[in-house]
């Protein structure tokens, strides 16, 4: 759903609640947190989407590493999960749903989480996703809040996932090139998320539809400070730069630019095709960390040590502007 959409869609509706509610509707974050007792709390999310990629399977698996993240990005560990299916039975081969389930069969056991039901439709399009439930130390939550002046920026996965998906679908993209943009997408944040357990981080959370700028942008609202990109720095797939300089742009980031754009500072300096990938909707993308600058070098050496090779420092938090973002 385009960014705002839902704020106007839920404004003035009163919500149930409880006391263990830890992260609720009233607060933008990646999942719900609901504490079960002093050392135990749960995470919940849920994600679903249409195909992104033309083979089934690796649309399985990618869209099960999309909703698992969630969890990773809140400091949590996945448990289970129920399959979320809404498919054209009489349009579609039986066989085709097989094999996206079974791409999500296969990285629900990579993340060692376990399928205990689901729901399935018909409908006119392919959907498939997962609801999660995690599991947190209630003192361990990771969340969008809670940048600390002087903090570094890490990005684990490169941008440009949805420029390029864009360009796939107007068959402009190679074998080789959708092999490598698949592989990205369907990598769990699993390793990075047991890495920064290990240092100390004051904020996560996982880059998707909204791009690198409109989930940090969730980030710094009502902060009271800023943040500074340096645009340099962020890793970028190297072909999102000839595919958005001709045109294949995906309607998300026009609308991610939108709603976001009043808030962000972006240097006349900054390449265009830089620009458009920093608004660019991803899938399945990588964790933002907001980590001590002290710790950050020996983040990064352990995120690479363990092939994250393109994550990368890409940003500083700041005292001014207040709740802007600078991109230079």
């Amino acid at each position: 759903m385009p960014p705002g959409d839902l704020d106007k869609a839920l404004c003035g509706l009163e919500f149930p609640t409880d006391k263990n509610v830890i992260i609720g509707l009233d607060r933008a974050d990646d999942a719900g947190v609901y504490k079960i007792s002093d050392d135990l709390a749960i995470i919940q999310t849920v994600d679903f989407f249409t195909p992104i990629v033309d083979d089934p399977y690796w649309f399985g698996q990618i869209a099960a590493a999309n909703a698992l993240s969630d969890i990773y990005a809140m400091g949590g560990i996945p448990k289970t999960a129920m399959n979320l299916v809404a498919f054209p039975i009489k349009d579609m081969d039986i066989s085709v749903l097989r094999q996206v389930i079974q791409g999500g069969l296969d990285k629900m056991k990579e993340a060692e989480v376990v399928l205990i039901g689901g729901h399935s439709i018909e409908d006119r399009e392919l959907k498939y996703g997962l609801s999660v439930t995690g599991f947190v130390h209630p003192d361990k939550i990771l969340t969008k809040r809670n940048l600390k002046i002087g903090d570094q920026l890490v990005l684990t996965k490169p941008l440009g996932t949805g420029i390029i998906n864009t360009a796939i679908k107007a068959g402009l993209v190679s074998q080789d090139v959708i092999e490598k943009v698949t592989r990205i997408m369907a990598a769990l944040n699993r390793d990075a998320a047991e890495v920064l357990k290990n240092y100390p981080v004051h904020a996560c959370t996982d880059i998707t539809g909204f791009g690198l700028l409109g989930h940090l942008a969730e980030m710094v609202c009502d902060s009271g400070i800023g943040v500074q990109l340096n645009s340099s720095q962020v890793p970028i797939i190297s072909e999102t730069y000839e595919f958005a300089s001709m045109g294949m742009i995906p309607a998300g980031a026009y609308k991610n630019r939108e709603f976001r754009e009043a808030m962000i500072e972006i240097s006349p300096l900054v390449d265009r095709g830089v620009t458009d990938a920093l608004y660019d909707p991803q899938t399945s993308g990588g964790l933002l960390i907001c980590v001590a600058k002290e710790k950050a070098n020996s983040l990064m050496d352990e995120l690479r040590h363990h092939k994250m090779e393109d994550s990368a420092v890409i940003g500083e938090v700041i005292p001014e502007p207040k709740e802007r973002i600078v991109v230079v």
